[in-house]
C-alpha cells in the first residue's frame, strides 16, 4: 500500500515541499499577502482562475510551483464539504501533472459553518480518492502511477494526522478490494489480501475456505457459490476479523459484508451490457474491511469491532441455482429463490444469523450489513448511500448519527424507513417456504426495492425476533451502498469511492 501520508505544518513554507496547493472559496484573496501578490498579474488577464485549477509560476513558494484550486460557492443551503473534496481532487490532479510529489495544502476562505469543520481533512481525502490507481494497474506498471509521497497539511497538527492517516489506510485497502478485476480478487485472493493486509496488527484474521464447512454453516452463501465449484480459484471464502480495544469495552459494531467478485446474476443472466462493472460487486466487503483497516491503524478506545465477509462468486453453469428452488437457512428459515440476480442478501444472510447470535452476548451491540445490493438505492439515491434500519437502530438514532457525522466528512447518505410493507413484500406465497427472497423484476422498477431486502435479511438474520418488542431488542441498519461505491455511477470504470468508511470511523472512532 502507497498512499500520500498528511504531515503537519504550521506555515506554507516547507523547504523540502515542492508545490503549494491553496484551495480557496475566493481567489483573489487567498488569506497571505504575498500568495495575493503572486496570484494578482494572473487574475488580472485569466478569468479561469475562479473556476477551475491552475498552476502558476511563483518563485517564492515551494517549487515555484503555486496551484490555485476554487471550490465555487460555500454560502447556500444545499453547499457543503464536497466542495473542499472535489477541488482536493482537481489540485492535486494538477499538482501531479506539474510534476510535484510532496506538496503543501493550505485552505483559505473557509466558512466558520459547522458543514466545513473538516474542510482540511475532507480536501486530503479528495487528494487521495483522485491519486489511487487500481492494484492490478500497480502491479502491472510500477508504484510510479501514484508517485504522490505526501501533502503537508498547514494548520494540522500530529494527532489530526494520525486520525486522517488511519481513514486514508481505510479508503485506500477498500478501494483496492472494491476496484479489482474478478480474477486478480477471486474469493481466495481477496481472503489473502486481507490477510496480508492485517499482519502484524492488532486485528485478527480467520479464513474458511472448506466447502463442506460452507456448505454446512452458510447454506444460502453455498446456494449462491455452487456453480463456482467447478472451477477451483472461484471457490468461495468467508473472511472473519475482529478488534478487541485495549481496556474497557462499551459499545461492539457488527459487520456482515457482501463480496460478490463477480455476479453474472446467475440463472436470471445480466443480459444487454448489464453484466460489465459487476466485479465491483465486492464493495460492501471491501468498504468493510477498509474500516477494519482505518481501526486497525487508529486503535480506538472502547469500541470492539467483529467483521464477517461474504466473498463468494455469482456464476452461471449446469450446476446454478434457479428461482423456485428452496433453501433451508441457518436458522432454519425456508427461503423460496424469486431471483439468482437477488445473491447479495442470501450470501449474508446466514452470516448475519451468526453474528446475531454473537451479539446477545456482546456489549452494547450495533449490527450492520454493508452492500452494494440494489439498482433501486442508485435510483432512489443518486449518489448517497441508503440506510435502511429496524425499530431499535430508529430508536437509537443509528443512521441518523452516522449520516450526520457523513455529512461533515463528504461521506454522504439518506436514511429510509423500514415498514410494514416491505415485510409483506417478502411474506410466503405457499406452505412450502416461509420467505421469499425477491419478485422477478429489476429493484429499480420495484416500489421499495432497496427497503424490502432489508426486511428479508432480519427475517433470515433473526433479527426480526429482536425487535423493540422483545427481551433483547437489537439495532441493526442495512447500509445499501450501490449509489455511492463507485464515481458517478459508473461500475465499468468509475473509481471505487470507499463509501461509509469516513463516516463510521468518524462516528465511532474519534
Amino acid at each position: 500500500m502507497s498512499f500520500p501520508l498528511s504531515l503537519p505544518a504550521s506555515n506554507w513554507q516547507q523547504s523540502d515541499a515542492d508545490a503549494l496547493i491553496v484551495i480557496t472559496s475566493d481567489v483573489s484573496d487567498l488569506g497571505d499577502k504575498q500568495l495575493n501578490e503572486a496570484a494578482a498579474p494572473y487574475l488580472a488577464v485569466d478569468a479561469r482562475l475562479a473556476t477551475q485549477a491552475n498552476v502558476l509560476l511563483a518563485p517564492q513558494v515551494p517549487g515555484q510551483r503555486l496551484i490555485l484550486a476554487p471550490t465555487g460557492p460555500l454560502n447556500r443551503d444545499y453547499d457543503d464539504v464536497r466542495r473542499f473534496f472535489a477541488a482536493g481532487q482537481a489540485a492535486i490532479a494538477q499538482a501531479k501533472a506539474a510534476g510535484a510529489v510532496k506538496p503543501v495544502l493550505v485552505l483559505a476562505g473557509v466558512p466558520s459553518d459547522e458543514r466545513y469543520q473538516n474542510a482540511l481533512q475532507v480536501a486530503f481525502l479528495g487528494m487521495c480518492q483522485a491519486l489511487w490507481q487500481p492494484l492490478e494497474a500497480r502491479e502491472y506498471r510500477g508504484a510510479q502511477i501514484e508517485p504522490v509521497e505526501s501533502v503537508y497539511l498547514v494548520g494540522a497538527e500530529d494527532a489530526l494526522c494520525s486520525q486522517i492517516n488511519a481513514i486514508a489506510a481505510g479508503q485506500y485497502a477498500a478501494r483496492d478490494l472494491c476496484g479489482t478485476e474478478p480474477e486478480r480478487m477471486a474469493p481466495p485472493r481477496f481472503a489473502d489480501y486481507c490477510v496480508s493486509l492485517f499482519e502484524n496488527t492488532s486485528v485478527k484474521v480467520e479464513v474458511i475456505s472448506d466447502i463442506a464447512a460452507i456448505d454446512k454453516e452458510y447454506p444460502m452463501l453455498s446456494t449462491v457459490a455452487r456453480a463456482s465449484y467447478a472451477v477451483e480459484r472461484h471457490h468461495p471464502r468467508v473472511v472473519k476479523m475482529e478488534y478487541i480495544p485495549e481496556g474497557d469495552i462499551e459499545r461492539t459494531l457488527m459487520f456482515v459484508g457482501k463480496g460478490l467478485v463477480y455476479d453474472t446474476g446467475g440463472a436470471d443472466l445480466k443480459v444487454g451490457g448489464f453484466m460489465a462493472g459487476m466485479s465491483r460487486d465486492k464493495g460492501g466487503a471491501a468498504s468493510v474491511a477498509g474500516f477494519m483497516k482505518s481501526v486497525a491503524e487508529y486503535q480506538p478506545k472502547g469500541v470492539k469491532v467483529i467483521a464477517y465477509l461474504a466473498v463468494v462468486r455469482n456464476s452461471i453453469g449446469s450446476d446454478c441455482f434457479v428461482p423456485d428452488e428452496i433453501i433451508e437457512t441457518r436458522e432454519g428459515v425456508r427461503v423460496r429463490i424469486g431471483n439468482t440476480d437477488a445473491e447479495g442478501r442470501l450470501a449474508m444472510g446466514d452470516l448475519l444469523s451468526e453474528i446475531k447470535d454473537l451479539a446477545k452476548s456482546e456489549v452494547n451491540p450495533e449490527l450492520f450489513t454493508v452492500a452494494t445490493l440494489t439498482g433501486h438505492a442508485a435510483r432512489a439515491m443518486g449518489p448517497y448511500s441508503a440506510f435502511v434500519e429496524n425499530g431499535p437502530a430508529r430508536a437509537n438514532s443509528v443512521s441518523r448519527l452516522i449520516a450526520d457525522k457523513g455529512d461533515v466528512w463528504a461521506d454522504c447518505a439518506e436514511v429510509s424507513r423500514s415498514r410494514r410493507e416491505d415485510y409483506d413484500f417478502v411474506q410466503p406465497r405457499t406452505l412450502a417456504d416461509d420467505v421469499l427472497s425477491s419478485n422477478n423484476a429489476p429493484s429499480a422498477v420495484t416500489a421499495r426495492g432497496h427497503q424490502f431486502p432489508m426486511a428479508f435479511l432480519a427475517i433470515v438474520g433473526g433479527l426480526d425476533k429482536h425487535g423493540c418488542d422483545s427481551e433483547l431488542p437489537l439495532p441493526y441498519v442495512h447500509m445499501d451502498i450501490a449509489g455511492s461505491g463507485v464515481e458517478n455511477g459508473d461500475w465499468q470504470h468509475g473509481k471505487p469511492t470507499a463509501a461509509t468508511v469516513s463516516s463510521l470511523f468518524a462516528r465511532y472512532c474519534l
